[in-house]
């Protein structure tokens, strides 16, 4: 017994391809119910099981994409229980990837026929990043039998390997690239020889001159057509082949019957062709395809990079004999001892038990400032050591530590937003069937109504065909995406993500980290007027900046750029022959002169508690990162520091609200930290010392509410919040994996930059919805034009570039007038 995929009901979609696969069926095939044939008995079996499983009402959903691997359940399993981790509580995850994954309906497809059998604890397939997670109790060994279900229904499963699936997905771009070259060079050269035709007139060039330029035009435009066009062509065999629709069908069929009708006029020697509007065309769809492919594999890309860091070997203390060895980040097990030396990055998440010094979390945390650690404290993956090499009690490693989990937070978050429909798809669903209609009536209405002979006939149906070709629809928002992108790059902010605009064009609520973000990220001192004015402050500042100088910690590196050149003395003050040294999280030290902590300086708690609450300066009621530096002879100097806000930071958030917008503040760091820049911002809420899947929580609680959410941030720990988010923007400066994870990318310190985009996004959803509306009355005014016969191929192509030339004018007006 058997089912058909497309659940229409139509026997002759069944009768050239198979229910199950969409690959032809060769001879009689296999007979299902209903009359559905199968290409083989393993697609006749797979669509039992689905079946057997009540998830009939799936295939009607599916959509069969023609560049992915047809599931057909003829592959085997290869053995996967040596991939199998399992955690200290007994319970095993295999994470594989999936060849064959063609639309949403296939992720539930799969995940419900494994989840079917009770030992499956949860199943978790990605469509971004084709990631299955499958977590059960019991024997490792069960690995194939579990996963078996989603073989049979015709997927290919192998072992993760994400430099595969990039690699996979490089090629497909460069198809598509080349694809696009192609285009834009049959584009390009058939306009030139059309444009000699049009310039000459009916009556200035001979019929053999101009016979002699169309059939250079189609010896340049038909191989073009037929290889640029492949990825429409085959999008559109495979939507008509299950009786479904999509907007590659009428641009599949506009162009092949404007291709050939030019070509059967070429053929008799008439006046005009339109191979310059076929090749024009696909060179425009392949733009938007290329920018869409892009798109897509910067997600993966972000989790790859995630992963591969979650996966980096790790130095494992023996404890019985004292000696290293580096092991897979898999093999890692809880409760042994991990040894990271100065400049490693530290791979699992644990507590420290021996050693203390500064570690770098601003991959992590997004912190500028190093943390001091000391045994007993916790640490997670990512972070650097800066100091002494720390021995760490392994808590978490590999694909159980917190890098792992934000990769699976943001491929979480991608994976919602995967469902979400874009403006110009929701208009194509009503758009092709109306043309497929309109055509084939007309054809029908000429020839069998009126009785004109069937050319004539199909020239009334390919005008109409032309008419609408669904240049001006499909054009209207890629053209109003490429002027924005173009108008917000000359501001400074690159979109990362074609429907990046369409996302920001709906926010109505905004999320913003706190350091990188609403400040600069940078630690740099506070009050040197104060010191700079007096005379011997002013020196002993020159010797600090000199003695900061050596060191390599971000305090003492934005002393020594802060302070004048011509104050730095020629050596630091100090006795002869002495050389600095430096003790990583304490200070360096010349001789007697120090610079540092205050304890490392020699100074008391009540003697620096003295000098701050002396020098406190106005306003300043917030503890910051200080340094002290003494000498002989001299009274301790103390160099305050703070992380300055964004330049424009308070007037973005006023303008943010004078929109409509709710504004927060949503920051790992300590509450008296956070609640002053919120102050000093005027921002009402605020939450401190959140984790990245807080940062996410709070996003998809604000979606419960309804809000479209706008996150802001720079740091790792932003990443999983900025997938979450409906759209996100990060810096330029911030971390690489958070700007992979944002739809746009702002360069330069000013905050207002996100005004920018927020408006020029509004700017364009108001373009494209004019450029779609335009589109539409463009099509009710020429259609019953077109079939009524008034209109010849030839007015309906110049008809159908007008329309595309007013999209096109009408994007461009975009950029002037919008302002931060």
């Amino acid at each position: 017994m058997s089912i058909p995929l497309t659940g229409t009901g139509r026997e002759d979609a069944a009768a050239v391809a198979c229910a199950h696969c969409g690959q032809p069926v060769i001879g009689r095939g296999t007979a299902g119910v209903a009359g559905k044939r199968y290409c083989c008995t393993g697609c006749a079996a797979a669509a039992d099981l689905v079946r057997e499983l009540g998830l009939d009402g799936l295939y009607a959903r599916r959509t069969l994409d023609p560049t992915a691997r047809p599931p057909r359940p003829d592959e085997e399993l290869p053995e996967l229980t040596a991939h199998v981790r399992t955690d200290d509580r007994g319970r095993n995850t295999i994470d594989l990837m999936v060849d064959g994954l063609q639309c949403a309906a296939c992720v539930q497809l799969i995940e419900r026929a494994i989840a079917a059998d009770d030992r499956v604890a949860d199943a978790r397939m990605n469509m971004t990043t084709r990631r299955l997670r499958v977590a059960w109790e019991g024997a490792p060994e069960l690995a194939d039998r579990l996963v078996n279900p989603a073989v049979r229904l015709g997927y290919r499963l192998l072992p993760y390997d994400a430099e595969r699936m990039a690699a996979a997905d490089d090629a497909q771009s460069r198809d598509l690239i080349r694809a696009m070259a192609v285009a834009g060079f049959a584009a390009g050269n058939v306009m030139l020889l059309s444009i000699g035709i049009w310039a000459a007139g009916d009556a200035g060039m001979g019929e053999a001159t101009r016979s002699l330029l169309h059939w250079a035009s189609a010896l340049i435009a038909l191989p073009a057509i037929a290889y640029a066009g492949r990825p429409f062509f085959k999008s559109a065999w495979a939507a008509v082949s299950r009786g479904r629709t999509n907007m590659d069908v009428p641009i599949s069929i506009g162009v092949i019957l404007t291709a050939a009708a030019s070509l059967a006029h070429t053929w008799r020697g008439e006046m005009h062709a339109y191979f310059d509007s076929a090749t024009m065309l696909l060179f425009f769809l392949l733009i938007g395809r290329v920018l869409d492919a892009r798109a897509r594999g910067q997600a993966r890309r972000t989790v790859a990079e995630l992963i591969a860091l979650a996966r980096q070997p790790v130095s494992i203390l023996d404890q019985a004999t004292g000696a290293l060895r580096r092991l897979a980040a898999s093999d890692v097990r809880p409760g042994m001892i991990a040894r990271v030396a100065a400049g490693e990055r530290i791979g699992v998440d644990g507590v420290v038990l021996r050693g203390e010094g500064e570690i770098d979390q601003s991959l992590v945390t997004g912190e500028s400032l190093p943390r001091m650690v000391v045994p007993g404290d916790r640490v997670t993956g990512g972070a650097v050591v800066l100091g002494a090499p720390l021995d760490i009690r392994v808590d978490a490693a590999g694909e159980d530590g917190q890098l792992a989990e934000m990769a699976r937070l943001i491929e979480a978050a991608e994976q919602r937003r995967a469902g979400r429909v874009a403006f110009a798809d929701r208009v194509s669903r009503a758009y092709a069937p109306t043309v497929h209609l309109a055509a084939l009536l007309t054809f029908f209405g000429w020839w069998a109504l009126v009785g004109i002979n069937w050319y004539d006939a199909l020239s009334h149906a390919v005008a109409v065909l032309i008419i609408t070709c669904p240049c001006a629809l499909a054009l209207a928002v890629p053209a109003t995406q490429v002027a924005a992108a173009s108008a917000l790059a000359r501001r400074g902010v690159l979109l990362q993500s074609p429907l990046a605009l369409e996302r920001l064009g709906q926010v109505d609520h905004v999320v913003l980290d706190k350091t990188g973000t609403l400040t600069l990220g940078r630690p740099r001192p506070v009050g040197l007027e104060a010191l700079l004015g007096d005379a011997d402050a002013r020196a002993r500042l020159g010797r600090a900046a000199a003695l900061a100088a050596m060191s390599r910690h971000p305090l003492s590196q934005a002393l020594a750029q802060a302070v004048p050149a011509d104050l730095l003395p020629v050596a630091p003050a100090g006795e002869g022959g002495e050389t600095a040294v430096e003790q990583a999280g304490h200070g360096m030290a010349l001789g007697a002169v120090r610079l540092g902590k205050a304890a490392f300086c020699g100074l008391s708690d009540e003697t620096a508690a003295a000098i701050r609450a002396a020098t406190l300066l106005a306003g300043d009621d917030i503890p910051g990162p200080e340094l002290w530096y003494v000498e002989p002879g001299a009274a301790p100097l103390l160099i305050r520091f703070a992380d300055p806000l964004r330049p424009a930071a308070a007037e973005t958030v006023a303008a943010l609200k004078a929109r409509g917008m709710g504004v927060e503040l949503v920051s790992g760091d300590r509450p008296e930290a956070v609640a002053a820049i919120a102050r000093a911002v005027g921002i009402e809420r605020w939450t401190a010392e959140a984790l990245p899947a807080d940062k996410a929580r709070r996003i998809r609680d604000l979606a419960g509410e309804g809000r479209r959410v706008l996150m802001v941030g720079d740091g790792l720990n932003d990443a999983p919040a900025l997938a979450e988010a409906a759209a996100s923007i990060a810096p330029a400066g911030g971390a690489d994996l958070a700007q992979g994870a944002a739809d746009a990318v702002f360069r330069g310190e000013r905050l207002d930059a996100v005004v920018t985009t927020l408006a020029m996004a509004r700017a364009a959803e108001r373009t494209a919805r004019q450029n779609v509306a335009a589109a539409i009355v463009y099509n009710m005014i020429a259609v019953p034009a077109a079939v009524a016969g008034f209109v010849t191929p030839l007015i309906a192509a110049l008809a159908m570039s007008g329309s595309s030339l007013i999209v096109i004018l009408n994007a461009v007006r975009l950029g002037r007038g919008v302002r931060s």
